[in-house]
């Protein structure tokens, strides 16, 4: 498997790998990465689809990316999914997905010309004392030491960010700022989380700065990202006759470790790959320090069936098996308009947490699932999705986000945060209606709280304890409905549905090198580790790219797909994209400004002034720099 750059190798079609008649797969999971594995399987491994079997513990596929009408509780969205234009895997997959609405075009066509006709920005980022909009202005309002804050993480080796916390890093001068509102209720951050993350994060988005505070970055699907996304590629996966297995618990994934040295494959290859190899060889990119060449083959899968049957599949050599490992919705609970979700953190045997935790012990590649699951109370929010049943509560959101939200275009362009929210609450409304038979005349809104275990501003109870009821009462009372009201409208003309989630943000707990198992671990023959939990260079998790990623990884290294890899976008590499974020998170302001001290100035003028000779002043000054 070898990473590529630009159109050559993007449109190309690789040659059918040899063997692949006589192999079969194993897919364990039906989240996205579980799926793209699948889909590249079969279009450029060209494995037959019946040869490959998908193992789902639940009734529905999709993992995380959600998006249902339960029966007796309502329309329920556990997340949602924000997208960039450089998804490279993501856009190379989906090109190939046909629509399941319009004949003919690819899920890829319907996505772009969407997000060109109705481009997503916007019009309110966020509020406070009770609707009124907090007037950011599209500013970052850092300060020189809190810029300096950020520009030091940027440049923390990662090898010192290992363990560490963003508090570690960051003090009240970044903590304070509006960058800091915009960036962790952007992305699920909390101040407890892991410094390599931030700092990937900002080197992974870095020409996205400037789009951060009113979202003119992003784009987003028609619908729920299970209808948008997953049934998709689900009918594609049927059509060619790939095997899905329901209600079944994969337990166990038995390993034989030893027995010579398993198979040599280079991380990095040809073409475009020649500077990563260069990067690989030289340890930047730091590998598994727990890794081996020994050889190790995966030789059982140990499962229940949906009637409660206990049965193990015997692999071999052809026998191909690709583990989602963790989950990052793993023991989340529903509640209702009635009655609070549940706190049930504990895991249980048949979820990806138990399965990783038993599949680790037996080999030290294999990862430290603990360091992600070992402290829900720290890796928990929760989220709601608040159904509106007619226009009583739809005016006080046109208010707010200053468009109608009826017309199937933008609403709110990304979330709308509650700066003076004890929850930290934050809430969006994507175009609508979320769902394809939802009635014309209801709204799908999605609140979510950071801090899920403070009492709420209104409703004085933890988002936690509260029925689905409550917590649309804490949300109308932040949106400015007049008191004497909030109690009929969230009773009479709505429909809420809680949901918590002990593990959502467990990627971004603190952590070391090894943590995560690659994605093809050295020395191993014949199986491969998916999803947020498995490790690749540069990307960064919480993303529907990073999922995808790590399918196509899996399937092109073990199946030896001739064909690169699209590397991770190199806007962090690019010099344009630094000089304008950092004048962007400056708010305009060049770095000439910056309060320096009689000594510092006198060394930034002698630079300058040495640099006069070169068009390196020329670049600084196009991008407002100096």
């Amino acid at each position: 498997m070898y990473y590529s750059n630009g159109n050559y190798e993007a449109f190309a079609r690789p040659k059918k790998p040899e063997g692949m008649d006589s192999k079969n797969a194993y897919i364990i999971g039906t989240g996205l990465a579980a799926l793209t594995a699948a889909c590249y399987l079969v279009r450029d491994a060209q494995m037959p689809g019946s040869h490959i079997h998908v193992f789902e513990k639940d009734a529905v596929p999709g993992g995380a990316c959600d998006g249902a009408n339960i029966p007796g509780v309502g329309y329920v969205m556990r997340g949602g999914r924000e997208m960039d234009n450089h998804f490279e895997v993501m856009w190379d997959m989906f090109r190939s997905i046909p629509s399941i609405e319009t004949e003919g075009v690819s899920v890829l066509d319907e996505y772009y010309w969407l997000n060109k006709e109705d481009p997503n920005f916007s019009l309110c980022r966020s509020t406070k004392a009770r609707g009124v909009d907090a007037g950011t202005n599209g500013k970052f309002n850092l300060s020189d030491k809190a810029s300096m804050e950020i520009m030091k993480l940027f440049f923390t080796p990662n090898e010192e960010l290992y363990g560490k916390k963003i508090s570690d890093y960051f003090d009240d001068e970044v903590f304070n700022s509006n960058f800091w509102m915009y960036w962790r209720t952007m992305f699920a951050f909390e101040n407890w989380h892991s410094a390599l993350e931030m700092k990937l994060y900002i080197r992974r988005y870095i020409h996205h700065i400037g789009g951060l505070p009113d979202f003119s970055a992003l784009r987003f699907t028609r619908y729920n990202q299970y209808e948008s996304m997953i049934l998709p590629m689900i009918k594609y996966l049927e059509g060619f006759g790939v095997q899905f297995h329901y209600n079944a618990k994969v337990e166990n994934v038995d390993f034989k470790i030893g027995g010579g040295m398993g198979p040599v494959r280079q991380h990095t290859g040809t073409g475009q790959d020649t500077i990563l190899k260069k990067q690989a060889e030289s340890g930047v990119f730091v590998r598994n320090p727990y890794s081996s060449p020994t050889k190790k083959m995966a030789t059982r899968i140990d499962l229940t069936e949906a009637d409660g049957t206990a049965r193990s599949i015997d692999l071999g050599e052809n026998d191909l098996v690709f583990i989602t490992n963790g989950g990052c919705v793993e023991n989340s609970t529903i509640g209702s308009q009635t009655e609070a979700a549940a706190w049930a953190p504990e895991i249980k045997p048949g979820g990806g947490w138990d399965m990783w935790r038993r599949i680790a012990k037996q080999d030290p590649s294999f990862g430290h699932p603990d360091v992600f699951c070992g402290d829900p109370e720290h890796s928990k929010w929760m989220s709601a999705t608040v159904t509106t049943l007619d226009m009583e509560i739809p005016p006080y959101i046109q208010k707010i986000c200053k468009r109608d939200p009826f017309t199937g275009h933008v609403v709110t362009g990304g979330i709308v945060t509650v700066e003076d929210s004890n929850w930290l609450m934050s809430w969006t409304l994507n175009r609508q209606q979320q769902f394809r038979e939802q009635p014309k005349d209801q709204l799908s809104i999605w609140v979510y709280g950071l801090f899920p275990d403070k009492p709420g501003n209104y409703v004085k109870k933890t988002m936690q304890e509260c029925t689905g009821e409550e917590i649309c009462e804490e949300w109308l009372y932040h949106m400015g409905v007049p008191t004497d009201k909030i109690k009929d409208l969230a009773t009479n003309h709505a429909n809420t549905v809680p949901v918590m989630m002990p593990y959502i943000d467990a990627f971004f707990m603190p952590r070391s090198a090894g943590d995560r198992p690659d994605v093809v671990p050295d020395g191993a023959v014949n199986f491969a580790f998916l999803g947020q939990f498995a490790e690749t260079p540069r990307d960064t998790i919480f993303t529907t790219e990073y999922s995808m990623r790590t399918g196509m990884e899996a399937v092109y290294t073990l199946c030896d797909v001739d064909r690169g890899v699209p590397e991770v976008w190199g806007s962090v590499y690019d010099v344009r994209n630094l000089l304008n974020a950092t004048v962007m998170l400056r708010d305009g302001k060049p770095i000439t400004d910056m309060k320096l001290n009689p000594i510092e100035k006198t060394v930034l003028k002698q630079i300058l002034k040495k640099l006069d000779s070169t068009d390196i002043p020329m670049l600084l000054k196009e991008y407002g720099v100096i």
